[in-house]
């Protein structure tokens, strides 16, 4: 079948080697000029590395293992620890921390040539019994016979087929970034996450002496929406160490912002011949670390 996939991410490259591995004609159309470099970190749990062992994409010695999950107060002592290593032991598939563009170029290795089309923003699509038509900016039309709208949060696709976007700001925000810092937790297998009035700190080993941070707080549209680092620094400022060497090494560049949404999904999240995956069907906050996790399972 020729399989139309809107969406470059972690859902639709995935999606793709499936379905090409299955002897499925498959296109992906992507609006950005080429894979994407820009984001953070992702975590990677049992339900996640599983499937791209499936997939065929080796995780040896990418990113970092992660066996532990860690909460402490502001000023440092524990709270809460859980050992996460006995899941990864008991399923067999390790959970790993890596940077989003190294797995985005891992799932796109061995696709073939033309089957990546890059600068092409999909505005809709129409569907009768005899197929489906992605149309795009540009003014082109590509059918198919299957579509997947795999283009995140603001999917045009899941507009038209779900009758509008359904996801509503929470009143939440992170500030995250993947940065090279020499503390403890850069080098170890552990993942902490920082709790106290202003929100929340979380850091994550990446690999390759990178770290993995986040900071959550509270952010209503109007609101600048990326604050300088000064900011991240006043509100967090006397939290326990390592929080204040990282608020020290962090800069501005390095600070990507995303807001919190929350949406009710519908049990149907497509309709002919057309499906929703991903963010676009799901969204969920970054800290939840299973955005990319739940993708690589709708691909499955």
């Amino acid at each position: 079948m020729r399989v139309l996939i809107i969406g470059a991410g972690i859902g639709g490259l995935a999606a793709a080697r499936a379905l090409h591995a299955d002897g499925h004609q498959v296109t992906v159309f992507e609006q950005a000029p080429g894979l994407r470099t820009a984001g953070a970190a992702v975590t990677l749990w049992s339900n996640g590395t599983g499937i791209l062992g499936e997939l065929g994409v080796p995780l040896d010695g990418v990113g970092a293992p992660i066996d532990s999950l860690d909460s402490c107060d502001r000023h440092g002592k524990l709270l809460t620890s859980v050992d996460v290593a006995q899941a990864a032991a008991r399923y067999g598939h390790p959970h790993r921390c890596l940077p989003r563009a190294q797995l985005l170029g891992s799932l796109a290795s061995g696709l073939p040539e033309g089957l990546l089309r890059f600068g092409q923003t999909c505005t809709g699509a129409e569907q009768d019994a005899s197929g489906v038509c992605a149309r795009f900016a540009d003014g082109a039309a590509v059918p198919g016979d299957l579509l997947i709208a795999a283009d995140g949060r603001g999917s045009a696709v899941r507009d038209q087929l779900w009758g509008g976007d359904p996801g509503r700001l929470t009143g939440w925000a992170t500030w995250q970034g993947i940065t090279p810092i020499p503390i403890g937790i850069t080098a170890s297998r552990s993942s902490v996450l920082y709790l106290g009035q202003p929100g929340s700190c979380g850091l994550m080993p990446a690999g390759g002496g990178l770290l993995q941070w986040w900071f959550d707080q509270r952010w209503a549209p109007g609101r600048p929406a990326t604050p300088q680092v000064a900011v991240l620094r006043q509100r967090f400022g006397g939290w326990a160490a390592p929080v204040q060497q990282v608020l020290a090494a962090i800069t501005d560049a390095d600070t990507g912002f995303f807001p919190h949404y929350r949406q009710r999904v519908p049990r149907t999240w497509g309709r002919g011949r057309i499906t929703v995956i991903g963010d676009a069907a799901h969204v969920m906050p970054p800290t939840r670390a299973q955005g990319a996790n739940q993708a690589l399972e709708d691909a499955w």
